[in-house]
């Protein structure tokens, strides 16, 4: 099943580890990074959208990149790192979900390390994470969609 996931990846590159790993198991993924162009996602069986966590929500330029160009009809599954897990995370990535009338499959959410605003000056939140396990749970969530 051909599967491109649009994400957001900044500071750490926390979101980007849990993608690469599930790269490595998938040779039909695409990576698609929303800060490096447009691409026509039609092609796509099923679609992810991963992002960084930002103000409480998935980062502006994947909301953007969703509005304009997630394809209508489509099995979306999301996929977010964040400094402390709370819920309301996934809210307004799924209106624009719901809108494209489009299915979600899942989502998988851990723990990524922060030092966005004030965490810096107390060393961050999160530290070392995503780790191994974290890693291998976001690899068994996309195992398991169906």
């Amino acid at each position: 099943m051909k599967t491109g996931i649009i994400y957001y990846s900044a500071h750490h590159g926390n979101t980007k580890k849990l993608l690469d790993a599930i790269r490595q198991i998938d040779d039909e993924v695409d990576l698609i990074n929303v800060t490096e162009g447009e691409r026509d996602l039609s092609e796509y069986d099923r679609i992810g959208i991963a992002s960084g966590i930002y103000y409480g929500n998935f980062a502006k330029q994947v909301l953007a990149y969703a509005e304009k160009h997630l394809p209508a009809g489509r099995p979306v599954f999301l996929i977010c790192t964040c400094g402390a897990p709370r819920r309301g995370y996934y809210d307004q990535i799924r209106k624009i979900m719901q809108t494209r009338r489009c299915d979600e499959l899942g989502a998988y959410q851990c723990l990524g390390f922060d030092t966005f605003g004030p965490f810096k000056l107390i060393g961050g939140l999160a530290k070392d994470h995503p780790d191994a396990d974290d890693i291998a749970k976001a690899v068994r969530f996309y195992r398991e969609l169906r």
